[in-house]
């Protein structure tokens, strides 16, 4: 269950702190924050995406990133990111970062900052953060985000198009 008590970085529309809150107060009154989102690879290509826990307060039963997770007050991207790939999958892996994200209604408030990994790892899912997860093919993952049976995030909605765009 996710803790309303831990404490983030309030910021403004350029990323830059201007205070600090707990996560019931950002969520509570929809104050910018940062957060970080990784899409997981294995060596064929496929991306891992997890099922959030019935738990969260955000999004829960929701498909979503490989990892992701806020971004703790004075805790930067990249520390965050490592931090999110071991709670949740049990995996320590180079990140490459991909793109950054300005908050939006998309990504909930958040300032995103997103990678990419390549592992063949073998993943151990939290199950206090994640529900299930699995690899995909990529064309696999563009059918489901077309079916009404599957749900997806908006922040992976928006990363995913994003990481296809840069394909090509």
């Amino acid at each position: 269950m996710d803790d309303l008590s831990e404490l983030f970085d309030v910021v403004d529309s350029k990323d830059r702190v201007i205070g600090q809150a707990t996560r019931g107060e950002v969520h509570a009154k929809g104050l910018l924050h940062r957060s970080v989102h990784i899409l997981v690879f294995n060596p064929q290509g496929e991306l891992f995406l997890q099922k959030r826990a019935l738990t969260k307060d955000e999004n829960p039963g929701y498909w979503d990133s490989s990892a992701s997770g806020h971004v703790n007050a004075g805790e930067d991207y990249r520390t965050s990111a490592h931090r999110e790939l071991m709670e949740e999958l049990g995996i320590a892996g180079e990140l490459k970062l991909f793109r950054k994200f300005a908050a939006s209604r998309e990504t909930l408030w958040e300032h995103v900052e997103s990678y990419l990994c390549t592992t063949d790892q073998p993943i151990r899912i939290n199950p206090l953060e994640i529900s299930e997860g699995r690899f995909w093919s990529l064309t696999e993952l563009q059918e489901a985000l077309q079916d009404p049976s599957f749900s997806f995030t908006s922040t992976f909605h928006l990363l995913f198009g994003n990481y296809l765009k840069s394909k090509g």
